[in-house]
């Protein structure tokens, strides 16, 4: 009963994340009601806090801000936009499709580079949306490209958030997780959407078209530019294959970023006074995603001293008996995609801290497990609105979330498919 008792702050932040909930005080609450629950006062608390400071929780945070400060950098330089700049334009659009697949390439490079949906889609949409206009795409192609496509990049990029994570936790290198576990997921994505794009720009060319004054100037790389985006995909290229070679962990991600961000800002002709404020001033905009990391870590800590997971194992053991490591695998899949809603990061972090045990005593393969944290962590980002969507569909011009969920419900079928033949076949 105790145990039960423990598993209360999970309770009320999986109730509060899905109310729409801010997570940063829901987790302030959750950690106030697992100190309750456990027994703790607030000298415990205060260890349990700055112990979490070098947790692994904590390091993802410290690298998110990080990658948010390299994004800074290669915006400031323009790096980011010459990258768009040259798969757009290398593609030679002139066509409907031929622009699909230029802004959906672009869309999926920079974010998968950048880490973030909204940063990538920001410097996307102003030198997209003229060549979009200027073919004849709708706002509502653009918005589910931006969206779907976007996600999708999360779980690909080596540098994003879900992705470090998904790593950490499973303790799989990145490309046996590239090549074994994503690819599967995306490819299937890409698919389902390339056809719904079809059918949603037949559908919406003239009832949800582009103005004419979208039709702006595109974007022209200076060769400075230019100079600044060949240092940093040589560094960026070089900096991947060092670290697979070496089989490097999370903490080479650190030197990664610091170092890429200072090639490219003095490529770019900063100096490095510049370049350090423009890293800070990346930094501060996810410093609430550090708070709440760190902030998560004793509050699932609080859970698992109180005994709450084992009884959490007790009460999924039946699942475990009546459907074995398959079982297992698609109720940890299944309960995140559809139970737990938040940050993917903290989706990811919970899904395992309740399944971790079960999946170690089963002896379940990581792959087939890192299949169920993908469907867990992305799923709940297609099914329901949240600020992801809202906000690639706004970066469009759009309004059209019934398009993008349409797609988005089409796909998370495809990615449960897909989860169903991990757990059978590779549990």
């Amino acid at each position: 009963m105790m145990g039960l008792l423990a598993l209360l702050p999970l309770v009320v932040y999986i109730i509060l994340v899905f109310r729409d909930a801010d997570p940063i005080p829901v987790t302030i609450i959750c950690l106030l009601v697992g100190m309750i629950v456990s027994g703790q006062g607030p000298i415990k608390l205060g260890e349990s806090i700055v112990k979490a400071m070098g947790s692994f929780l904590a390091v993802i945070g410290l690298i998110i801000m990080l990658g948010r400060g390299l994004g800074e950098v290669m915006t400031a330089t323009k790096v980011s936009h010459t990258l768009v700049y040259k798969i757009v334009y290398g593609i030679g659009i002139n066509t409907q499709k031929k622009a699909m697949l230029g802004i959906g390439a672009s869309c999926f490079t920079l974010i998968a580079l950048l880490g973030t949906m909204a940063g990538g889609n920001a410097i996307l949409a102003p030198i997209v949306i003229p060549i979009a206009a200027s073919v004849g795409l709708s706002r509502s192609t653009v918005g589910t490209i931006f969206d779907t496509v976007g996600e999708e990049a999360l779980i690909v990029g080596p540098f994003t958030p879900p992705v470090i994570t998904l790593l950490g936790l499973t303790g799989i290198a990145y490309a046996p997780m590239l090549l074994f576990v994503a690819l599967p997921f995306v490819a299937a994505t890409m698919i389902i959407t390339w056809f719904n794009l079809q059918k949603i720009q037949r559908e919406t060319e003239l009832t949800n078209p582009y103005d004419q004054q979208d039709k702006v100037e595109a974007f022209e790389p200076t060769p400075q530019s230019n100079r600044a985006t060949i240092v940093f995909v040589v560094m960026f290229i070089f900096a991947i294959l060092y670290g697979i070679f070496k089989q490097a962990g999370t903490s080479f991600i650190v030197i990664i970023m610091l170092s890429l961000s200072l090639a490219t800002g003095f490529a770019g002709g900063m100096n490095m006074k510049e370049i350090c404020r423009h890293i800070v001033k990346g930094m501060a905009g996810n410093v609430n995603l550090f708070f709440l990391f760190v902030l998560l870590e004793p509050f699932l800590g609080f859970v698992e001293a109180g005994g709450g997971f084992k009884a959490l194992a007790v009460l999924l053991q039946p699942i475990a008996d009546m459907g074995g490591k398959a079982g297992v695998v698609l109720t940890g899949g299944l309960i995140g995609a559809f139970g737990i809603s938040g940050a993917a990061v903290a989706q990811l972090k919970v899904m395992h801290s309740m399944f971790g045990s079960m999946i170690t005593q089963q002896g379940i393969s990581m792959f087939a497990w890192a299949a169920a944290l993908i469907v867990g962590s992305r799923v709940t980002s297609f099914i329901y609105p949240g600020p992801n969507m809202f906000g690639a569909v706004g970066f469009a011009q759009s309004d059209d979330i019934k398009a993008v969920l349409r797609n988005g419900w089409m796909v998370s079928t495809a990615h449960c498919i897909i989860l169903v033949i991990y757990a059978v076949v590779f549990a």
